[in-house]
């Protein structure tokens, strides 16, 4: 069990968008810990893993991050 929220399909289907167009994001979430984050990141898949959805984004400061979709509070085109 999760205390997984899932999202509105067409915020899921502006991830989808992005991801085939390689667009960068600005991205807005909270971390595992609670933490606010930001960072301008570049989408590459979402992926379902114990019954919770995420997006898969390379930042300029880090290889590889997993976003779980209903703690990204907002995303922006660069």
């Amino acid at each position: 069990m999760t205390d997984y929220t899932p999202i509105d399909c067409a915020r899921y289907s502006e991830y989808e968008v992005a991801i085939l167009q390689g667009r960068p994001l600005r991205i807005s979430w909270h971390d595992a810990d609670g933490q606010s984050r930001i960072a301008v990141c570049t989408p590459l898949d979402l992926v379902t893993r114990d019954h919770a959805e995420y997006l898969v984004v390379r930042p300029a400061d880090a290889d590889r991050l997993e976003l779980r979709l209903d703690r990204i509070h907002r995303t922006e085109a660069v």
